[in-house]
């Protein structure tokens, strides 16, 4: 009977002792890794997918959180994190400048709350996502390459000229003044998008993307049939968006009408509306899962501009004739072309042309 007794005393010893064992390697385990993330850092884990959104406070659209790292995927450039703005007076500036580009009609719309500048658009209806999204009229290489010269204006200009164009243009308003809290916190948040970006470089992904021409004209007729099947359920049939209950701005934008764009923005040329809308529209489109091709891209893009909206002062755009887009839907031009097909295309003629037309300029230059 002892020597049972015993027996069963040393199985329970050494089944404490198993137990002991096994605890003293797990918490071995757990030091080990503890002291790797203390040596090395945290990990980042980035939520910046379609599933994991949010909503700005002005309920303009969802925006993708900004959790990717000042890396790029591939050679695309990516948004750094908002988490990593500085926890200051700085990063209180540049989450302001974030703000206005957020909710610009709430702050300098027709109900303002600073001043009633502009037209109850936000600067990312344009400029998707606060202006991070690859491919989506981002800022990405705003920094880098302003100041530059542009032909449009043939001068050199700043990043606050180029914003105050958009104010007139896109926002079909007026220009605010360069030296305003408003100015220079958007300015802020904008070199802090393409802090990570060396001077004169555009990454892959930043702007828009220009589609190949096609060897026909956009068809607005074609285009139209596609914006009523694809497009309405956030534009409207009638393209007039739709406003918030309040009234302070849009949750889906105006694409055309006394609200939209005037004919002097961006995007009321083709080229860069049909990329724009090739890789983001409808609603939850990307580079890499678009949802139209590139002839409905054309399409569409040529139905919307056909529309009519605010006539914007385009008199000053391009002195140059030379210099001027082969998409620019106004006259006069350097070519002899039909204003028709500077609006719609085919773009491969006149481009070809213009490219014949510098070569012989060049040749009479070096024979000089």
């Amino acid at each position: 009977m002892k020597t049972e007794n015993k027996s069963h005393a040393e199985k329970g010893i050494l089944s404490a002792m198993d137990k002991l064992i096994g605890l003293i390697s797990f918490l071995f385990v757990v030091v080990l890794v503890m002291s790797y993330f203390l040596i090395f850092g945290f990990p980042k884990f980035s939520i910046g997918t379609a599933a994991h959104k949010d909503k700005d406070v002005s309920g303009l659209v969802s925006i993708t959180k900004d959790g990717a790292a000042p890396v790029s995927s591939g050679n695309v450039w990516m948004a750094p994190d908002t988490a990593d703005i500085p926890k200051d007076e700085t990063g209180k500036q540049i989450r302001y400048g974030r703000s206005l580009i957020v909710n610009t009609s709430s702050y300098l719309g027709p109900k303002g709350t600073v001043a009633k500048i502009s037209n109850g658009m936000n600067c990312q209806n344009c400029h998707l996502e606060a202006g991070t999204k690859p491919f989506g009229n981002n800022y990405g290489a705003v920094a880098s390459t302003y100041p530059k010269f542009r032909p449009r204006s043939r001068k050199t200009e700043s990043v606050y000229k180029r914003m105050n164009d958009c104010f007139e243009r896109s926002l079909n308003g007026q220009a605010l003044d360069t030296a305003s809290r408003e100015m220079q916190a958007m300015k802020a948040y904008i070199d802090w998008l393409g802090k990570s970006v060396k001077k004169g470089v555009k990454p892959e992904g930043s702007g828009i993307e220009t589609l190949a021409f096609m060897d026909r004209a956009a068809d607005p007729e074609k285009g139209k049939a596609l914006f009523l099947s694809k497009c309405i359920a956030c534009h409207g049939a009638e393209g007039k968006g739709v406003p918030l209950a309040d009234g302070t701005a849009y949750q889906y934008p105006p694409l055309w009408g006394d609200h939209s764009y005037n004919t002097g923005a961006g995007l009321y040329r083709l080229i860069p509306f049909a990329g724009y809308i090739k890789n983001n529209m409808p609603n939850g489109a990307t580079k890499q899962y678009p949802q139209l091709s590139d002839e409905e891209a054309w399409d569409i893009a040529a139905f919307v501009n056909s529309q009519s909206r605010p006539q914007g002062n385009v008199s000053r755009d391009w002195p140059e004739l030379s210099a001027k887009p082969v998409d620019n839907p106004f006259g006069p031009y350097s070519d002899k072309f039909a204003v028709s097909q500077h609006k719609y295309g085919p773009y491969a003629g006149i481009a070809e042309a213009r490219k014949k037309d510098k070569d012989k300029t060049i040749t009479k230059k070096i024979s000089k």
